[in-house]
């Protein structure tokens, strides 16, 4: 076996150590820190310098997308004006295994002149940041994964692993949910899965509809004039109720069975009556599963009460690469 493969084992085994070492160490101060978070009136700020700010930046995305205010502020930028960006009502979130850089110790007493709060991630309490933080979590001692332990590897890994629990317990804490989070992630895959038929239905002119006292002939006028041609016509009372649903697969076996003048019949007597239907609310992965599971292209949307509201189509959900 090449030997590298060994090494690159022994650097990954090394990195899950001190993610272990950090979960075995959980206890009150994470419970406080997230009492903190979740009392805020403002936002968590997170900072952190060269490695450590990458994650600092990486868990203020991972706060902001599941519920709670965040923004990163680079320590170097801090202390050349941008420090007025922290407020009162702020959390300060410091990312350092050290608990020594410096550029992070230049920002303690301006932060603690603002009356700001701050947490700590670093190696130990004992440490500058730690004993001037209200908050440490101690990541405990580290030994990097790396040539002769120089680079950050090890450490990094269990600061994200931290910063990830203590984002993601907050997110549960905020019973920040799906919707929530496809509110904030409209482009994402995630976010098109988590959209409603109600955002995705055609409507007005794009929903065929024809009343159940019309003829098949007009049923397949509308159907053909009707944008994207969709091949289905949802079949209404005279109060814009749902009461059947007709498609060119209906039309086919009608004139199997040897249908002569559609202008005389009655859809009401060529449509499906009662058809599946579906509600706005559902998820459009949802949907999408019903579609195949009954094996049809379309289904009418409707209220609480049956009235017509649109018709969704698996076409439209196929365009968004849903499912």
């Amino acid at each position: 076996m090449d030997p590298r493969i060994e090494r690159a084992r022994q650097i990954i085994e090394c990195e899950a150590v001190a993610v272990r070492q950090v979960a075995n160490g959980l206890g009150e101060p994470f419970s406080k820190a997230l009492d903190m978070i979740l009392g805020l009136s403002g936002r968590v700020v997170t900072t952190g310098m060269g490695k450590a700010g990458f994650i600092a930046q990486k868990i203020s995305a991972t706060l902001a997308s599941t519920g709670t205010q965040s923004i990163f502020l680079h320590p170097a930028e801090a202390i050349h004006g941008d420090l007025g960006r922290v407020n009162e009502g702020d959390l300060l979130l410091a990312f350092s295994k050290s608990g020594e850089t410096t550029e992070l110790l230049v920002m303690l007493p301006h932060v603690k002149g603002a009356g700001v709060p701050m947490v700590s991630i670093t190696q130990s309490k004992e440490s500058t940041l730690g004993r001037h933080s209200d908050l440490v979590l101690e990541l405990g001692r580290i030994d990097e994964a790396g040539p002769h332990g120089l680079a950050p590897s090890a450490s990094t890994t269990a600061m994200l692993a931290l910063g990830d629990a203590l984002a993601l317990v907050v997110q549960e804490g905020r019973n920040f949910g799906p919707e929530d989070f496809a509110r904030f992630h409209p482009g994402g895959d995630l976010g098109r899965r988590l959209m409603k038929v109600g955002e995705l239905m055609r409507q007005d002119d794009r929903n065929p509809c024809i009343e159940d006292t019309a003829t098949v002939l007009e049923a397949v006028e509308v159907m053909t004039r009707t944008p994207g041609r969709p091949g289905a016509t949802s079949v209404v009372d005279k109060n814009g109720k749902l009461v059947g649903f007709f498609t060119d697969g209906d039309l086919r076996r009608l004139i199997e069975d040897g249908l002569s003048n559609p202008g005389e019949r009655r859809i009401d007597e060529a449509m499906t009556p009662s058809p599946r239907s579906i509600a706005p609310d559902t998820f459009a992965l949802e949907a999408l599963a019903l579609l195949h599971q009954f094996e049809i292209d379309q289904l009418p949307v409707v209220d609480t009460e049956g009235q017509l509201l649109g018709l969704l189509d698996v076409q439209d959900l196929l365009n968004l690469k849903i499912g």
